[in-house]
């Protein structure tokens, strides 16, 4: 059996790489996204781990909805991406900073 530390630290190296993908590349967006989304995967493995740790379903309930929530935002980030790359024909996140009606 693994126990709960090797969780946590896998998912503090995630949380980690995350937050580091996050403020050292701002320039594009789609890896922004993933690095979102890594952070979200390092949530539910500490949701995991406790939730079996202390025997309880309570934190399973709550990684489907973090699940949920996050395949939400990954279409509609996607979707917006799309549509703005369609006009800007960029993706670069410092040619995205005016906003046009």
């Amino acid at each position: 059996m693994i126990p709960l530390a090797h969780y946590l630290i896998l998912g503090a190296i995630m949380f980690a790489l995350s937050v580091i993908g996050i403020f050292l590349n701002r320039k594009n967006v789609v890896i922004l996204l993933m690095s979102i989304e890594l952070l979200l995967l390092a949530i539910n493995t500490n949701f995991l781990a406790f939730s079996h740790y202390l025997q309880d379903t309570a934190g399973q309930v709550f990684v489907f909805f973090i699940l949920t929530v996050a395949a939400a935002e990954s279409a509609i980030g996607l979707a917006i991406l799309i549509v703005l790359f369609r006009n800007r024909h960029t993706i670069n996140v410092e040619d995205l900073d005016t906003l046009k009606g």
